[in-house]
């Protein structure tokens, strides 16, 4: 893993390569293009390579004015889990948060992402609520860390 690296989003090329790993991971709620350049305005999006192969990405949602609430998001592409690169995109995510000031941490995993579940929950997530999107098909998870 000393070859993995972790980009804030920067630029064209880093966009699609986090577009592709989110709608990899979340193709009921693909995102287009545009989209992500918007998130790159409000939140902090990061990229994993593993020397120059794309294995994931990760969105940090900053606490708001009213609440002290942040989200992090770990992504990893199937074919690179299990190797800590999850683990490492998830403590830069955390440590983000922190510096933001967030007192709570929030994560949200797709109900047909057993492995994504189980990873939040080792990491001390508890379950808060599961909703259906309106058109959507598979149900969220958000979790809060206990």
């Amino acid at each position: 893993m000393t070859d993995l690296r972790i980009e804030q989003v920067d630029g064209d090329a880093m966009i699609r390569d986090w577009q592709h790993v989110h709608n990899a991971i979340i193709p009921t709620a693909a995102l287009s293009l545009d989209e992500v350049r918007e998130r790159v305005e409000r939140n902090r999006l990061e990229v994993a390579y593993l020397g120059d192969v794309l294995v994931g990405c990760s969105t940090v949602r900053p606490p708001t004015s009213e609440a002290s609430v942040a989200t992090v998001i770990a992504r990893v592409l199937p074919a690179h889990r299990r190797q800590g690169f999850g683990g490492a995109l998830y403590e830069r995510g955390l440590a983000q948060a922190r510096k933001l000031g967030a007192d709570v941490v929030e994560t949200v995993v797709l109900e047909s992402n057993p492995e994504g579940l189980r990873f939040a929950q080792t990491r001390g997530f508890v379950e808060v609520e599961r909703y259906l999107l309106p058109g959507d098909s598979v149900r969220f998870i958000d979790l809060r860390l206990a």
